[in-house]
């Protein structure tokens, strides 16, 4: 599997769904060293930051990939700080190393429309109960989340938002609230374009990585 985590204190180690800790390959980190820079660059929308490695966007702010002592690095009190997510490590390499040359098509579809829509099913089956459950009577503060790490606010559902995770990666977060009929809905929705740039348990890890920011966990 290429494959969340600051509440107050400590959090538990992002697992994946079979209950195994993520962990980073070293082949990741081997792989990217062997990589032309430019190249990389180019493809996934990053910048190259001679001589350590490569800031890459990501939602609202740049984060350092670095190459020579192998971490990704968030900038925090005037200096870059190693992050300890491992999560958030991975789908970045991820990303990095399979991203294409193919622009962003402006399509959405669903998780029923993605090529491997087979995998996101059982336990890769999108997790939106958190969020529903936090957001679900409070769509003010979903917003209030949204906009905290770059949402794009949009005019759909009742509460709407384009985060772009990666520069070649948006995800839509449609939320409608519920009432005394219904119960509150959210769907994740992509861009058709993705499906070039990361596999299905890449996909996973970064909607499950976002969503973990929007309700302050990761």
């Amino acid at each position: 599997m290429i494959m969340q985590q600051r509440r107050r204190g400590e959090a538990p180690p992002p697992k994946t769904p079979s209950g195994e800790v993520f962990k980073v390959p070293e082949t990741y980190w081997e792989d990217l060293e062997k990589c032309d820079i430019e190249t990389i660059c180019a493809n996934a929308g990053a910048k190259n930051y001679p001589p350590v490695g490569v800031l890459l966007p990501f939602l609202k702010e740049y984060l350092l990939v670095n190459r020579q002592n192998r971490s990704v690095c968030r900038q925090g009190h005037g200096q870059w700080e190693r992050t300890d997510n491992p999560l958030l490590q991975l789908v970045c390499l991820v990303y990095l190393l399979n991203a294409g040359p193919e622009s962003i098509s402006q399509e959405m579809i669903s998780v029923q429309q993605l090529k491997t829509a087979h995998f996101f099913m059982g336990p890769h089956e999108l997790k939106v109960e958190p969020l529903l459950k936090l957001y679900g009577k409070d769509l003010e503060g979903f917003k209030k989340a949204a906009g905290h790490i770059g949402g794009e606010r949009l005019d759909l559902a009742d509460a709407a938002y384009k985060f772009l995770a990666f520069p070649k990666v948006p995800l839509y977060y449609l939320f409608w609230a519920g009432d005394e009929e219904f119960d509150p809905r959210l769907s994740i929705l992509f861009d058709r374009s993705i499906e070039y740039h990361l596999a299905a348990d890449a996909i996973w890890g970064l909607v499950n990585l976002v969503s973990e920011i929007l309700t302050g966990v990761a």
